[in-house]
């Protein structure tokens, strides 16, 4: 059986959904794919991922085998699939950076970060020897020079690189130009939910837009209790979330919204939620002769599964071009799955070229 080698960095919530689905799907045959976008990717299945390595830098997850350490706090995602054989695979000590929030020490128990003392891993080492073809990051928001030094450390290596987190390095041309010299794949940046926010938000603004409703003015608040909406009480960590969840909304209108009438962002963090993520919408219009209207909705979702069935289609995409030699920036994936492309195009184009790239009639 042909496998997808990849590499873990940020062993948290995302991580733990994504490494259960694998096995959990793994039992599952085509007739029963609830919850995925496609069940073969290429000759690949869900179940023909595996992790051969695995980063993080908090001291319950280092040095403990990954079927371990995606249920070490402080992670809170829901539990699907428990039986999580071990994998050989022992969690190493990654570069802190600005990895943590320096507000984070604030907090005890499980919300904070313990950083290990364990010395820190020659990343490009673990990523050489442990054969891995692609290292997905999931490093916290607000995390960009630990970002860009993972993304330096896959080109050294000569790793396929996706990026699930909001900073622009896949949608950064200077960076694009590097992977494409260096014949390295990539996706990103900052990975979409199957049906989350951004999703609903840009759907709904595409639906005022054809049916020839002016979009006036929306906002969309999200609250959580994970560690992702802790870190996000750092306001200025944020910067680049904000960006990448306002342009994903922004570019499927003709005419962008004056900034003052939209508004994206995290509203607050809330502990019981825990990987519960809520979303509070709000539209407002001119319909026929413009007459007012007014659209709200909530929309409550685990957060973490929500980006696995994106991050498992993203991969599988990545295997296919690795093997077709393509390098650089993969448009097709990335405007599907992710919330600040190379480039943005409307989700059922976004689709229709994803298809395109599978069955080899689009290069990338």
């Amino acid at each position: 059986m042909k496998k997808i080698k990849i590499a873990i960095i940020g062993v948290g919530n995302c991580a733990s959904s994504l490494i259960q689905g694998i096995y959990y799907y793994r039992n599952k045959t085509v007739e029963d794919v609830a919850g995925l976008m496609h069940w073969d990717i290429g000759g690949y299945n869900p179940g023909d991922i595996e992790v051969v390595a695995a980063i993080d830098i908090d001291r319950r997850k280092v040095g403990r085998d990954v079927s371990e350490a995606i249920f070490a706090p402080p992670n809170c995602t829901v539990v699907f699939q428990k039986d999580i054989p071990v994998t050989g695979v022992e969690v190493v000590m990654g570069r802190v950076l600005d990895g943590v929030a320096p507000h984070m020490k604030e907090y005890s128990g499980d919300e904070t970060f313990l950083v290990s003392d364990t010395p820190e891993a020659d990343i490009v080492k673990v990523l050489k020897d442990s054969g891995a073809e692609i290292a997905l990051n999931y490093l916290p928001v607000g995390s960009e020079k630990a970002a860009k030094y993972y993304a330096e450390s896959c080109l050294e290596a000569g790793v396929a690189f996706i990026n699930c987190m909001p900073v622009f390095i896949v949608s950064d041309s200077k960076w694009a130009e590097r992977f494409s010299q260096k014949g390295i794949p990539a996706v990103g940046d900052d990975i979409k939910a199957q049906i989350g926010a951004t999703i609903t938000h840009r759907t709904l603004t595409k639906l005022f837009s054809d049916r020839g409703v002016r979009l006036e003015r929306t906002y969309q608040l999200n609250t959580g209790g994970n560690t992702d909406f802790l870190n996000m009480l750092a306001r200025d960590r944020l910067r680049s979330k904000k960006v990448s969840k306002t342009e994903a909304v922004q570019s499927v209108l003709s005419e962008p919204l004056d900034p003052r009438n939209i508004h994206i962002g995290p509203s607050d963090y809330i502990p019981w939620l825990k990987d519960n993520k809520v979303c509070f919408l709000r539209m407002e219009g001119k319909t026929f002769g413009d007459v007012p209207m007014e659209l709200e909705l909530r929309l409550s979702v685990e957060d973490s599964p929500n980006s696995a069935g994106c991050a498992i289609d993203a991969i599988r995409c990545c295997k296919l071009a690795i093997e077709r030699k393509t390098g650089g920036p993969l448009t097709s994936i990335s405007a599907y799955t992710m919330k600040h492309p190379p480039q943005q195009f409307p989700d059922n184009s976004a689709r229709k070229m994803v298809e395109e790239f599978i069955s080899g009639e689009r290069e990338r």
